[in-house]
């Protein structure tokens, strides 16, 4: 079983990772070539693009003319440990052990923009490249067309290696959209987490984040491999819905929130 989940724009590179084991992203060179696209952008240009501050836009624009190979401990950082966020601060990779990680490593993958497809311990370099932007490069008018089958086909390699034929998908919906699942020799499961409001369940974004960064924790935690494991998720009040989930989606609700 196979756990995707979306990288975050929050990056932590002062904060010193917790382990000296590291591998090397898959795709360092189709990530280059997009540097070297990005590099033909102006401060202004990535402002443009992003939608961000001029501070962010300058401090972009330095990551990609700084961004070089090779990666080491000294340049660069574990992926899944060099993130932050929503997802992320459920998932508290931080405080996952040694042979946590490990089982991790072959179960858990970060869909990315500039890496495509990042292993938790892949090292990568900081950078800000949201997959949805309409990024004019090399390979197309966006990051969709750049990346192709490209992604599709290195889950699928990644699902041989984990031993079970299912996916379970944490990611955002623009970054799941670089997956194309019907090319994928596997299950689809998309947990779903929803909370009381007004009346009926919604999907709020900030707790949905968190939670399924939890349920990647949980993954890790008790090395599931079988999907049913899943609907045994609990924490922070959510509980799996027969009701309201489908055969794909598997909705987990919850009345109140923590302290609400």
């Amino acid at each position: 079983m196979l756990t995707v989940i979306s990288p975050a724009k929050t990056l932590d590179f002062d904060t010193p990772p917790t382990t000296r084991r590291t591998t090397q992203p898959q795709f360092l060179e189709r990530s280059a070539q997009l540097v070297e696209d990005a590099r033909a952008l102006s401060p202004d240009d990535i402002r443009a693009l992003m939608g961000v501050s001029e501070n962010i836009a300058e401090l972009n624009h330095s990551r990609f003319m700084n961004w070089g190979t090779p990666f080491t401990l000294d340049n660069a950082k574990q992926a899944v440990l060099a993130f932050k966020g929503d997802v992320y601060t459920g998932l508290d990779a931080d405080t996952l052990s040694a042979e946590q990680l490990r089982f991790a490593q072959k179960h858990l993958c970060i869909l990315s923009g500039l890496y495509g497809l990042l292993r938790p311990l892949d090292l990568m370099q900081p950078y800000r490249l949201e997959m949805g932007l309409k990024f004019a490069n090399r390979g197309g008018d966006n990051l969709y067309q750049f990346w192709g089958d490209e992604i599709t086909g290195a889950l699928q390699q990644q699902l041989k290696k984990s031993g079970t034929p299912v996916l379970v998908n944490l990611a955002s919906n623009e970054y799941f959209k670089a997956v194309k699942p019907k090319q994928l020799d596997a299950e689809l499961i998309t947990p779903v987490f929803k909370d009381l409001k007004g009346g009926k369940y919604k999907v709020i974004s900030f707790f949905a984040k968190k939670a399924r960064g939890q349920m990647a924790r949980f993954i890790i935690e008790r090395e599931l491999n079988e999907p049913e494991a899943l609907k045994k998720f609990r924490v922070d009040g959510y509980r799996y819905n027969r009701e309201e989930s489908s055969a794909r989606e598997w909705v987990f609700t919850r009345d109140a929130a923590p302290g609400a």
